[in-house]
């Protein structure tokens, strides 16, 4: 290297540190200038839930007077610790994250996002709480209460067992569901949860009880139960069975009960108006085999397996929740009959 690119390597960098020095310089000005600046005003954003509100201004403003001493206006920006309010703001337990910052204007800005309920569950204490899409608790509104699936039956204990995390984590994902479905939306009155842990969904419409099992594949399931009401039930009635069980892969078993005195010509409109949505899905073919009063029925669409079962009765399951257990068995295996759907051809 010579003299002269050493000379101008020196200059270079020379320039470069006055340069970065200057910024410096004026960086540390201006923060200083900010610091000693006055709050003008404060503006506050509540996002997340899009119907209902179950947190406004009026508490975030009550929460910044707390951590404020009522001082916003007119203050030094240097006085507010913002990571300290945005902490307090999100103690509260219809709060899920906070932001605050001034703007160029000397305007604190507010970000709020709200949690969203998406289930609400009653504990077997008669307690009640909302989770939220992430599982997590939280309390009952004086203001109002929102429109969500219930489930009854929850353990109650604190703190929560594994079992009882992987079982609000079934309830997240099957409440998510139904929410999402406006139709599932309107026919599920309530899900009660059993002793071993499974869903039993209450309809709005038919004396019946859906068995839903655990909370996987919970999509799958609804689906089974669609097709099951669009080719079997809305020929029929409602009233025609006691359980529909939905929760093993590929079948659908209805366990039929005695018929109820109702006119049968508003049951068959009330079936048309909540049908109507679901009649737009593409249809699926199932097979039903014609059973006795007293019998059961089960779908089988490859061996056309007919069965006799064990009956027990529910006074009404729409107004409470049922332990009942219903069993369909083989008079003479003593196996649960499969209820398979026929496979979908390929064939035009």
């Amino acid at each position: 290297m010579t003299t002269k690119q050493i000379i101008k390597r020196i200059i270079f960098a020379a320039l470069t540190v006055t340069a970065c020095s200057g910024l410096v310089v004026l960086l540390v000005a201006a923060i200083g200038r900010r610091n000693h600046e006055l709050c003008k005003d404060y503006r506050i954003t509540i996002q997340g839930a899009q119907k209902i509100r179950f947190i406004n201004e009026k508490d975030i403003n009550k929460l910044l007077n707390q951590g404020l001493n009522g001082r916003i206006k007119g203050e030094p920006i240097a006085d507010f610790n913002l990571r300290k309010l945005e902490q307090l703001i999100k103690g509260n337990a219809w709060v899920k994250n906070a932001n605050l910052y001034f703007d160029n204007r000397e305007v604190l800005q507010i970000s709020v996002e709200e949690r969203e309920p998406v289930a609400r569950i009653f504990t077997t204490a008669g307690k009640s709480f909302y989770i939220d899409n992430e599982g997590e608790k939280m309390p009952l509104s004086e203001m109002m209460s929102a429109r969500v699936p219930v489930f009854t039956n929850f353990p109650d204990k604190k703190p929560l067992s594994t079992k009882d995390s992987i079982l609000l984590n079934d309830i997240r994902k099957t409440s998510s569901f139904i929410l999402n479905d406006s139709f599932w939306m309107a026919q599920t009155e309530q899900i009660d949860i059993t002793e071993d842990r499974n869903f039993e969904m209450i309809p709005t419409i038919g004396n019946h009880i859906v068995k839903l099992g655990k909370g996987e594949d919970i999509d799958e399931k609804f689906h089974r139960l669609l097709i099951f009401y669009q080719q079997v039930l809305s020929k029929t009635s409602f009233d025609k069975y006691k359980t529909v069980d939905v929760q093993f892969a590929g079948q659908v078993i209805g366990s039929k009960a005695k018929m109820s005195k109702v006119d049968s010509m508003q049951l068959k409109k009330n079936i048309e108006k909540l049908l109507q949505e679901a009649r737009k899905m593409q249809k699926d073919t199932v097979v039903l085999i014609p059973v006795n009063e007293k019998e059961n029925m089960s779908i089988d669409g490859t061996t056309g397996l007919t069965t006799n079962s064990v009956e027990q009765t529910n006074s009404n399951p729409l107004k409470t929740a049922t332990n009942a257990k219903p069993k369909i068995i083989d008079d003479k295996t003593g196996e649960k009959p499969r209820a398979v759907m026929p496979a979908k051809s390929n064939e035009p």
